[in-house]
């Protein structure tokens, strides 16, 4: 896949509009993850030294529609040191523009036009615009206006971040050192069909965990007690199993677990084997066979893709254990030149910043759900339109 990038274009005193996703989580007006904004910069900067005029489009959460001042974008302009244009509309700011100056567009989903990706909401959205640039590898699975719309009416280009996200994702789905283990966790196997699959293809070992490994242990008939899984998923949990057999992929589920009374941060845990769970325990995290076996399946691995973290990692200290250990064992093996790692989704994300080490991950992705359907193998219609011909 070959993308038209900023690399290639002069956008010195040019006006562009620049899709970024910053959806961050925000509390008590205080932003308290910045990895995408961070992730985001080198474009941003690019783009400034080059002398471009940049309006920055970006979305906050679901306002569905609606402008709503909870899912203002002003913190990020803040954390930014930027001007916030208070609609992502208004246009009153351009004449004033500088080569190098940086505005932020207020949320672009207070308008329905937006997730509509209606013709008419793009066209005003890239008024006054002469390049558009596409950023946000985290949003590209959707055909938006801020995405796809205004792709189709200006001049189009990667930046930075979403060329880095091709380039090293697709590295790894197409030659990756073997053995290749993938870690996919979360909480809904429906969601989730399709990567199972690829990676059940793709991979030498793949490790179901969480919510979904406890749907699949439940499709085997084993007990599962109070806890979430989806019992409508039994035959595609058999379905896959089979599949992965077929492929000559070897699949690890829960051996244990870490148990409750009540699904609860502060209640008290229990590790138990699956035979000795009751009807009223919930399945909170990973048992500590499974983490160990967990951590031996990562030492024999040359790449590991994860997604999905194996129980509540952010109930720390009681909770996280499993998840964890996993992203211990990943940093530190990858530290030490001995494995290739590549890691998306945010609850995962996060578990890396809490343990310290997501700076020794090889790759870490800034997509969720874009990152399981480029796995999947989808066309991401964000992406697909910044192809070259």
């Amino acid at each position: 896949m070959k993308l038209r990038t900023i690399k290639s274009i002069d956008v010195r005193g040019k006006y562009i509009l620049l899709r970024d996703d910053f959806n961050v989580q925000i509390v008590d007006g205080k932003i308290t993850d910045s990895f995408r904004i961070e992730q985001s910069m080198p474009t941003i900067n690019a783009l400034r030294a080059a002398g471009a005029r940049i309006a920055i489009c970006a979305h906050l959460g679901r306002p569905k529609g609606v402008r709503n001042p909870e899912f203002s974008l002003r913190p990020v302009a803040e954390y930014m040191n930027i001007p916030l244009i208070d609609d992502c509309l208004n246009r009153d700011f351009i004449p004033a523009m500088q080569d190098g100056d940086v505005v932020l567009l207020e949320n672009v989903r207070f308008y329905e036009g937006e997730e509509k990706n209606d013709p008419a909401f793009a066209a005003r959205l890239a008024a006054g615009f002469d390049i558009f640039v596409n950023d946000a590898f985290a949003v590209s699975h959707r055909a938006h206006a801020s995405t796809v719309g205004v792709a189709e009416i200006l001049p189009s280009y990667a930046g930075e971040l979403l060329a880095s996200e091709i380039v090293n994702l697709s590295a790894v789905m197409e030659n990756p050192a073997r053995p290749l283990l993938s870690i996919v966790a979360g909480s809904k196997v429906s969601t989730k069909i399709g990567v199972l699959k690829a990676l059940a293809k793709l991979s030498d070992t793949l490790i179901i965990g969480g919510a979904l490994g406890t749907t699949f242990n439940y499709a085997l008939g084993r007990r599962v007690g109070n806890s979430l899984f989806e019992a409508d998923q039994k035959d595609t949990a058999l379905n896959i199993l089979e599949y992965a057999k077929e492929n000559g992929c070897r699949v690890l589920l829960p051996m244990d677990k870490g148990v409750a009374k009540e699904f609860r941060r502060d209640a008290a845990r229990t590790d138990k084997s699956f035979d000795e769970i009751q009807d009223d325990d919930v399945i909170i995290d990973a048992g500590p066979k499974t983490t160990a076996r967990n951590i031996e399946a990562i030492d024999h691995a040359a790449t590991v893709i994860w997604n999905g973290t194996v129980g509540m990692a952010e109930w720390a200290p009681v909770w996280s254990v499993g998840s964890f250990a996993i992203a211990r064992e990943i940093a530190s093996r990858t530290r030490d030149g001995k494995l290739v790692s590549v890691i998306g989704g945010g609850d995962t994300v996060a578990a890396l910043e809490a343990c310290g080490v997501k700076d020794d991950i090889t790759y870490v992705s800034t997509g969720g759900g874009a990152f399981l359907e480029f796995i999947e193998g989808r066309t991401l219609p964000g992406i697909a339109i910044l192809e070259e011909k």
